[in-house]
């Protein structure tokens, strides 16, 4: 359920439920019996396109020897010959990258992995503010300036060709490393790692900026007679920057949080080791990651300067770690509080403008914080379900981040209007752009007429996929112990969700919360076994289970720590009146 806190109220938007259809039988009955599992564990598989035996191993039991050769990638080779020219002719090499999870983590992993076999290495994160995303001028005279002769770009650089030809003329190579999608032309860099250039082959396409230039250290490591093994270390980097990033979890990226996350639970690096040294659970999931460490990381470049990041993913020393996630603490801190104000600021400015009832949310105003607008962003989602763009002032120019809705391709918009852009680039759901400020209100107007017009009617409001209906009879210690082999879950292979039908509460049902926006409920289905059940901003919904009513539930299962002890929770989406 989505919803925030705004100055007057908690808006609640509808959610629309999606079951999926139900898999041919006989292949659920062909993949059971391969795998000796239930008819629920075979459809969810099914369901994430995992049809056979090899690909459930694969899935279940992925190992790092099913990693691709780093070599499949167009352009690696260069970009190995490249950067063993610069360490055996004693050239400076400088690691740039972007400010987010993504780009700091990239370079902390790059810098980090260079630095054991060759010591003139260093790195460069761009100010937000000052410099603004990806491949900067001053950054390169920065180089310049150092006797740096090769430059690595990291989590960016794919549309930077005006910046590559002016390093080239300082004589600077460049090697890009990036997983955005290319524009028409690419740059005349030494080496283009992109494996969503149209000319790659490489067997997957959907990397995070780390996950790139861990393939890069993985080439270089086989020049070495190193082993995947032995960089299993850095995985720690490359799954945070998974799960910040919101790739889908298949394929490598599957394989690369699995182990990554194994590293994060047993031998993080002193940096993530001081992040969530205070975090009082056995092991860390993937949502941990995303809502314990990627905040605290990004919140670095959000509020002073993406330095700090690399420089606490970088430290060995774990008390002088501590010290610095100590201090990015209170940067997190500060950019919740800026993130809340403006949130309501930003809410306040629809209603005055009476723009409820559009297509599309853009919102401006100069002193906004331009490192919380896209947080900003995904806020405003959750109120107004819609394609947002939230601009501030940044220099000479106004500069946006925006969010998307399921489905809608916000890049595609984007380029629809780019008459009216001075740069843009991202991805389907997340983007970047800047524009002039005589510009902005052609802009609004043109976004809006392309939302209205490419739209889909099902796209404007927010939507449950729901894999199955399920019985709480079903629901026994083997399901949950294969459900739990599911994991790490992420876009294209979600936390499984449930329907159960005819559930009641047993009476110990009651409102949480401040202002009671969440409930706690224990439910039955039938004479089946109880489970408590926790329903975050489903408070207004508290008298659909009163008096033992019967409702339709849709959730997903969980195991809830507390007090040293670990039971089962379903996590509520969403509750209605039952139909029958």
């Amino acid at each position: 359920m989505y919803f925030i806190i705004s100055t007057n109220q908690i808006h609640t938007l509808k959610m629309r439920w999606n079951l999926k259809s139900k898999p041919d039988k006989q292949l659920v009955q062909q993949l059971q019996n391969q795998l000796q599992v239930s008819e629920i564990i075979a459809e969810l598989l099914i369901s994430r396109g995992i049809e056979t035996f090899e690909q459930a191993r694969l899935f279940f039991r992925p190992t790092l020897a099913d990693l691709h050769d780093p070599y499949l990638m167009k352009d690696m080779d260069k970009a190995v010959e490249r950067i063993e020219k610069a360490i055996d002719s004693g050239e400076n090499i400088m690691i740039f990258g972007d400010y987010d999870v993504d780009g700091t983590t990239a370079v902390s992993l790059v810098a980090s992995y260079l630095k054991t076999i060759y010591p003139n290495v260093t790195t460069y994160i761009p100010d937000r503010y000052l410099e603004g995303y990806g491949v900067s001028f001053q950054g390169i005279d920065y180089a310049d300036d150092n006797s740096i002769g090769l430059i690595i770009a990291l989590d960016c650089g794919i549309k930077s060709i005006n910046h590559v030809a002016y390093a080239k003329e300082k004589n600077i190579d460049f090697i890009i490393c990036d997983h955005h999608r290319p524009g028409d032309e690419l740059p005349q860099a030494v080496a283009v790692l992109d494996p969503k250039r149209t000319d790659c082959t490489y067997p997957y396409d959907e990397l995070c900026g780390c996950g790139i230039g861990f393939k890069l250290i993985q080439a270089l490591g086989k020049n070495r007679a190193e082993t995947t093994q032995d960089l299993l270390p850095y995985l720690d980097l490359v799954a945070t920057a998974i799960a910040a990033d919101i790739v889908p979890m298949t394929g490598e990226n599957r394989i690369l949080a699995k182990f990554g996350l194994e590293v994060i639970n047993s031998n993080p690096r002193p940096g993530i080791k001081a992040l969530i040294h205070q975090v009082k659970k056995e092991a860390l999931s993937i949502t941990d990651v995303v809502f314990i460490i990627a905040p605290r990381i990004n919140a670095a470049g959000r509020i002073k300067h993406g330095n700090y990041a690399v420089e606490l993913l970088s430290e060995f020393d774990f008390e002088q770690a501590i010290d610095f996630a100590r201090e990015i603490e209170l940067y997190n801190s500060e950019r919740k509080d800026l993130d809340k104000h403006i949130t309501i600021e930003a809410l306040n400015q629809i209603i005055d403008n009476d723009e409820k009832e559009k297509f599309s949310t853009v919102v401006y105003q100069e002193n906004w914080h331009k490192g919380v607008i896209g947080i900003v962003a995904s806020r405003l989602i959750e109120t107004y379900y819609r394609p947002t763009l939230v601009f501030t002032k940044s220099g000479e120019k106004l500069a946006a981040s925006a969010r998307s809705v399921q489905g809608f391709d916000v890049y595609n918009a984007l380029e629809a209007c780019s008459e009216h852009l001075e740069q843009f680039g991202g991805h389907m759901y997340a983007a970047g752009m800047t524009l002039q400020e005589e510009n902005y209100e052609k802009f609004k107007k043109a976004f809006e007429n392309q939302v209205k017009n490419s739209i889909l009617e099902e796209q404007r409001e927010p939507q449950i996929s729901v894999d199955m209906e399920l019985n709480f009879a079903d629901i026994d210690d083997r399901t949950i112990r294969v459900l739990k082999q599911f994991e790490p879950f992420g876009p294209l292979n979600m936390t499984p969700v449930f329907i159960s039908n005819n559930v009641y509460d047993t009476g110990y049902g009651k409102p949480m919360g401040s202002k009671e926006e969440h409930l706690k409920l224990f439910l039955k289905q039938n004479n089946s076994e109880g489970f408590p059940a926790i329903g975050f901003g489903l408070g207004e919904k508290y008298n659909l289970i009163t008096n033992r009513n019967s409702v339709e539930i849709v959730y997903s299962i969980s195991e809830n720590e507390w007090n040293g002890k670990t039971s089962l929770q379903l996590n509520l989406k969403d509750l209605r009146q039952n139909k029958f």
